[in-house]
């Protein structure tokens, strides 16, 4: 699945590349209108008719991400969560079809590190600037990850959270959902790294990150890059309020070191747990395990990104690619 040649999806001589978009229907609230606005904005680009495939319970979006890949779709919006997403990097890596993102969940950790928040006309503007970066993924079984998967405290709070609160507070509803497992007990974990010998530690979650940032822009793998051929490891100890409130507070600071937090780095990571444990991947849950067992697959995923595309921080430009967008998107519904 690693990225071989730098055949690009979308190139300046692709007037009219083919797209589809994989849409989770339960994301959206009135999805004719939003179909409508994506139709329209895209023909006003010079682009031809989307394809257009929604989720379901049993899939959300893998199957239908592949069956777009063989209609001949260049380019890919994943419209829904963080499990929409998620099933559309792990069909797309190894391909040459570009992932754009148009988020409609409450909490995308990818949209995040793009910096387009919930902005539909952002999502579109960067994707008909053809901005595509090839990337590393993550891959744990049969499933990758684009930003970070992740064993312990930082799933239980994606797991106390409810999608109500969600709805009502956006990404800061994950706070209160922390709030209730500040003071669970620790795990015993080892850990492996490249098949080195065992790190043993009492952790409360252990993070492999591709790309270092968190809800609300919060970057807490400062030297993170999403095209170096690493995974970043960062392993929290904090033991009581008081090492929570200054590991939390040391993050954004970003000064020095970060208390009760050692960050390693490799290529090939298992973590093994003393007792079953909540899992995530890119802030979707997956079922428990007592191991989680990562790789990084580099070069594997085009995604389409704010310019400039070289930049390390994928978000540059974002904030102008939403202006852009929403007259755009404006033109279009004043049409």
């Amino acid at each position: 699945m690693d990225g071989g040649d730098e055949k690009r999806p979308l190139t300046a001589d692709n007037k009219a590349p083919r797209s589809a978009v994989v849409v989770n229907p339960v994301k959206v609230t009135d999805l004719d209108e939003f179909r409508r606005t994506v139709d329209d904005a895209l023909a006003a680009a010079g682009w031809p008719e989307p394809a257009w495939y929604e989720t379901t319970v049993e899939d959300p979006g893998r199957g239908q991400t592949e069956a777009a890949v063989e209609g001949g779709a260049e380019v890919v919006f994943a419209c829904g969560g963080d499990g929409t997403v998620m099933a559309c990097v792990t069909a797309l890596a190894g391909t040459d079809v570009a992932l754009a993102v148009l988020p409609q969940g409450t909490g995308n950790l990818l949209a995040a590190n793009l910096g387009l928040s919930g902005d539909l006309a952002a999502g579109l503007e960067v994707a008909v600037e053809r901005g595509v970066r090839r990337l590393d993924v993550g891959a744990v079984g049969d499933r990758c990850f684009a930003v970070m998967a992740g064993m312990g405290f930082d799933a239980q709070m994606l797991d106390s959270t409810s999608e109500t609160t969600k709805k009502r507070f956006g990404w800061p509803a994950y706070v209160v959902g922390a709030a209730k497992h500040l003071r669970d007990r620790p795990m015993r974990v080892s850990i492996r790294i490249d098949g080195g010998p065992p790190l043993r530690r009492r952790a409360r979650s252990v993070l492999v990150g591709n790309v270092g940032r968190l809800q609300g822009g919060v970057r807490l793998l400062t030297d993170a890059e999403p095209d170096d051929g690493w995974l970043d490891v960062a392993v929290l100890t904090p033991r009581t309020l008081g090492h929570w409130l200054a590991l939390g507070w040391a993050v954004l600071r970003r000064r020095g070191s970060v208390p009760r937090m050692e960050v390693f780095r490799g290529r090939r990571v298992e973590i093994t747990s003393n007792r079953a444990q909540p899992r995530q991947l890119d802030g979707d849950l997956i079922e428990p395990g007592r191991s989680l067992k990562a790789e990084i697959r580099p070069g594997s995923l085009w995604l389409c990104v704010p310019r400039p595309a070289g930049h390390p921080d994928l978000s540059v430009d974002a904030d102008a690619a939403a202006q852009r967008g929403e007259r755009l998107v404006e033109e279009v519904r004043h049409e």
